[in-house]
């Protein structure tokens, strides 16, 4: 009887072992199981950072052209045409227009003839010794393109008798002056031969007016000489063309 109960208890105590030892495997086989999900896991997180991914595909225009540059980085499509290279084309026609629009000589032939109001005239004397020219200045105060005709009609004295200024041909410009607003024209004016001459006069204002389509236009401006006066010989005086700028040799007379 003893040898059956020791022998009992030598067979529970190798089936506890046995048991335990069941048990300890099948823990190790979860830990493992949980490393290999976790690295699973962490491959999948980091795989849209993999260099062999494949790049996105560029945007397209509508003709199927690729619009990278047109506007930003992206691109812009549309038919109306983008800032960019890609739409280039159709940019430079569009800011060309309006410069092409500004001249010619449709836009000349449309604008009014500048009348004296439309103007503003100042004298000053050339940079020469002694004085032989002074030059008038016509600056566009009216607020709209206007068309500056002929030469000034200048009058050193009274209207009525003073003696008319003759133009010099040579300094006629070849196309017509218009004034934008703000913009002057010039006009040289020989006043003396220099030095002193018993016909010299001394004028600190004098007329002048403009023509108008049909001829000499109605009123004048009274234009206040430079230096509190000017000596005036009116046998030798002579006026050139308004024109946009005084060029040399033309306006030399």
């Amino acid at each position: 009887m003893r040898t059956t109960h020791r022998s009992t208890r030598t067979a529970l105590l190798v089936a506890a072992l046995a048991a335990a030892s069941l048990s300890l495997t099948a823990c190790g086989g979860g830990d493992a199981g949980a490393k290999d999900a976790g690295s699973a896991r962490t491959t999948q997180s980091a795989a849209p950072q993999s260099p062999t991914s494949a790049p996105a595909a560029p945007a397209t225009t509508g003709s199927g052209e690729s619009a990278t540059g047109t506007t930003g980085t992206t691109g812009t499509t549309g038919t109306t045409g983008t800032t960019g290279t890609a739409g280039g084309s159709g940019d430079a026609t569009a800011s060309a227009a309006p410069a092409a629009a500004k001249g010619g000589t449709v836009a000349d032939a449309k604008a009014p003839v500048c009348a004296h109001g439309d103007v503003r005239i100042t004298a000053a004397k050339a940079d020469e010794v002694p004085t032989e020219h002074v030059v008038l200045t016509a600056t566009n105060t009216s607020g709209r393109a206007c068309r500056l005709l002929g030469h000034p009609l200048i009058a050193f004295g009274e209207i009525q008798t003073a003696k008319d200024v003759p133009p010099v041909a040579q300094s006629k410009p070849a196309a017509p002056v218009v004034l934008a607003p703000g913009a002057p024209a010039y006009a040289n004016v020989r006043i003396s031969a220099g030095g002193v001459h018993e016909d010299n006069k001394v004028v600190k204002e004098f007329n002048v007016n403009l023509f108008a389509a049909d001829g000499p236009a109605e009123g004048s401006v009274v234009v206040a000489a430079p230096a509190g006066g000017i000596a005036v010989d009116e046998k030798v005086a002579k006026t050139g063309y308004w024109t946009p700028e005084l060029r040399n040799g033309a306006d030399e007379f």
